[in-house]
């Protein structure tokens, strides 16, 4: 991967915005980013990876000021280690109880649509 990505450029590869990589950075979600010469940011692939985790954070519903706890933590080092993996596991398991709760969810609607199909076959049957 290109190194030096601009920031269009790393916004069409995360598929964020330019806004909101410019806010992530400003809000501590993204370490400063670093500048060419002429001052424009140039994202590396560890930065890309990165913003990838976080994608991948708030595609599972973490809220944004417990991104930031996390990116904190990340920062203070190796001393945080345990507290990062806290933080990662109580994300998990409410995860896991949405995920469950969805399948719940999910087999009452699959039960609607063989209800529905029971009673389609039933009506062509006595049509035909």
């Amino acid at each position: 991967m290109n190194e030096n990505l601009t920031v269009h450029q790393a916004a069409e590869t995360t598929g964020l915005s330019a806004h909101t990589l410019r806010y992530y950075e400003k809000i501590g979600l993204v370490s400063p980013v670093g500048r060419a010469e002429n001052g424009h940011r140039r994202y590396s692939s560890q930065d890309i990876a990165w913003i990838g985790f976080l994608n991948c954070l708030r595609a599972t519903g973490m809220p944004i000021a417990r991104m930031q706890e996390y990116a904190a933590l990340l920062r203070e080092g190796d001393s945080t280690l345990e507290q990062r993996r806290a933080l990662l596991s109580a994300h998990q398991a409410a995860v896991r109880a949405e995920i469950e709760e969805l399948q719940r969810h999910l087999g009452s609607v699959d039960e609607k649509i063989r209800r529905y199909e029971e009673i389609s076959r039933r009506e062509l049957a006595l049509q035909g």
